[in-house]
C-alpha cells in the first residue's frame, strides 16, 4: 500500500464479508499485534441514541483539561479518517496508510484460517486500537461501540468506565425486537467492577442493564437518579441545564449542540468524568467543564449550516432519533415554516419512524439515494401512507429547488441515514458557498 486511495480501497474492499459478529477474529489480530487493547486508558460508550454526542462531550472536556484524547466512532459525515482521531481531528493520510501495512497482511493471513476473513469493522477497529497505543499514543481513548455491544468489536478492552446511552428500537433483526433484547445486547460491555453510567430511561431496559451490572460487580450510576438534569431551557445557539450529583451542583450549564436529549448526553460525560477525578484518574475544574460542553461539535448531529434562511442536518436513523429531532424543531421554530427532507435504508424500523412526521407542522419531502440498502421515495411515502408528501428521486434536483424557494424566515432540515447526510453535506454546503 502507497497511496490513500489504494488504502481506503482496500478497507472497504472487506465490506463484502458483510456483518459478522463476534470477537474471536478480533482477539487473533489483536494478540498478533502484541494485544495494543491491553495499554489504552479507555472509556467504553455504547447506546441506540447519544452514543457519538457523548464520546464528543467527553472528548472535549478531557481537551480542555489538557489531556489528548483518541476517539473511535462510526460512520464518518465528512471524511473516513475522522472515524480515527486526535482531540477531534482526523489522523493523517500517511498515518491511515501505515495502519493498512500493519493490519493487512494480518487479515490476508487470518481469512486463510478457519476463523474466516475479518470484517471490515473489525479492521477499523484493530487499526484504532493500535494506533492509539503505539504510533500517537494518548492519556485516554475513547470508544464507541459499532453495533450492540457484547459481540462488538470494540468489546475486547478492558476499559476505566463503563457508559450506556438510551436505548431504542435499532438494528432489530440483529439485536431483537424488544428493548430488553436490545439492551442485552448494549450490557454486553458491562465489565466485572467497572463502574458503568447510563441514561437508559425504559424500565424493561433498566431492569436488564441493572442485572447485569450486578451480576458483574459493577458499581452503576443512573441518569435521573444518581445524577440529573434540571432547570432545562432552549438558548440562543444551544440548551441551558443544571447538573445536578450527589456531591456536586452546576448551574446553567451550556451546550451548542441542540435538542434536550443533548443535555442527558453532556450530564452522562460530566457525572462519568467527574467519578474518574473522584478516583484519582485526572485532574479537573468546573471551567474546563463548561468551556468543554460549549464548545463541542459533533457534525451531522442538528447542525446547522446556515441561519435566515435556516439549514440544518440531522442524522436522525431511527425511531428515537426522529422524535428527538422533531420534538426540538417544534421547540426552537414553532413560528417559522419548516421543510423537512428525509431519506432512509430499507433495514431500519420505518413503519413506526414514518407516522412520526404527522406530528409536526411542515412540508415533507421524501428522497432516496445511491446506496445499496436504501429505501426508494415511492416506497417511503407507500409505507407511511402519507398522501401529503413529496416523493422526488433525484434528492440533489430536490435540495437545489427548496434551497432556492427558501424565505428568509424558513427552516429547511435535512434528515434521515448518516450514509445519506454525509452525502448531502458537501453539496449543500457547496449550493449555499455558490
Amino acid at each position: 500500500m502507497n497511496t490513500y486511495s489504494e488504502s481506503i480501497s482496500w478497507i472497504h474492499s472487506q465490506l463484502k464479508h458483510g456483518i459478522n459478529l463476534g470477537l474471536a477474529r478480533m482477539e487473533w489480530l489483536l494478540e498478533k499485534m502484541g494485544n495494543p487493547e491491553k495499554e489504552l486508558k479507555a472509556i467504553h460508550v455504547a447506546g441506540t441514541n447519544g452514543k457519538g454526542s457523548t464520546v464528543t462531550f467527553l472528548r472535549s472536556i478531557l481537551n480542555e483539561a489538557g489531556y489528548e484524547v483518541g476517539t473511535f466512532t462510526s460512520p464518518y459525515i465528512e471524511t473516513f479518517n475522522e472515524r480515527i482521531s486526535i482531540n477531534g481531528n482526523p489522523i493523517a493520510d500517511n498515518d491511515l496508510i501505515e495502519l493498512v501495512r500493519v493490519v493487512k497482511p494480518l487479515a490476508e493471513e487470518l481469512e486463510k484460517g478457519e476463523l474466516g476473513p475479518p470484517t471490515e469493522f473489525e479492521i477499523i477497529t484493530v487499526m484504532a486500537m493500535y494506533y492509539f497505543a503505539n504510533i500517537r499514543t494518548v492519556d485516554f481513548t475513547i470508544l464507541e461501540v459499532g453495533l450492540g455491544g457484547r459481540f462488538d468489536s470494540t468489546n475486547t478492552i478492558q476499559p476505566l468506565m463503563t457508559i450506556i446511552t438510551n436505548i431504542g428500537m435499532d438494528h432489530i433483526h440483529i439485536l431483537g425486537d424488544t428493548i430488553g433484547k436490545i439492551a442485552y445486547e448494549k450490557a454486553g460491555i458491562i465489565k466485572r467492577k467497572v463502574p458503568l453510567f447510563t441514561g437508559a430511561k425504559q424500565d424493561e431496559a433498566l431492569s436488564v442493564i441493572l442485572e447485569e451490572a450486578e451480576k458483574k460487580q459493577a458499581e452503576t450510576f443512573q441518569l435521573g437518579m444518581d445524577f440529573s438534569v434540571e432547570n432545562y431551557k432552549s438558548a440562543p445557539g444551544g440548551e441551558m441545564f443544571t447538573l445536578s450529583t450527589k456531591e456536586t451542583r452546576y448551574e446553567n450549564l451550556k451546550v451548542s449542540l441542540l435538542g434536550r436529549h443533548q443535555t442527558e448526553n453532556a450530564a452522562l460525560a460530566v457525572a462519568s468524568l467527574l467519578y474518574m477525578k473522584e478516583k484519582g484518574l485526572l485532574q479537573l475544574h468546573e471551567k474546563e467543564i463548561r468551556t468543554g460542553l460549549r464548545n463541542a461539535y459533533w457534525p451531522g448531529r442538528m447542525e446547522i449550516l446556515q441561519e435566515n434562511p435556516t439549514v440544518i442536518l440531522d442524522g436522525a436513523h431511527n425511531t428515537e432519533g426522529l422524535e428527538a429531532l422533531l420534538s426540538t424543531l417544534q421547540e426552537r421554530y414553532r413560528e417559522k415554516k419548516i421543510k423537512l427532507i428525509f431519506a432512509a435504508l430499507e433495514d431500519k424500523d420505518l413503519s413506526h419512524m414514518l407516522p412520526l412526521f404527522k406530528n409536526i407542522n411542515a412540508e415533507i419531502y421524501l428522497t432516496e439515494f445511491d446506496f445499496p440498502r436504501a429505501a426508494p421515495a415511492a416506497k417511503l411515502k407507500e409505507i407511511g401512507k402519507m398522501d401529503d408528501a413529496s416523493a422526488e428521486g433525484d434528492w440533489r434536483s430536490l435540495m437545489r429547488k427548496l434551497l432556492n424557494e427558501l424565505a428568509p424566515e424558513d427552516v429547511l432540515a435535512v434528515t434521515g441515514s448518516l450514509y445519506f447526510i454525509s452525502e448531502a453535506k458537501p453539496f449543500i454546503i457547496n449550493l449555499l458557498n455558490g
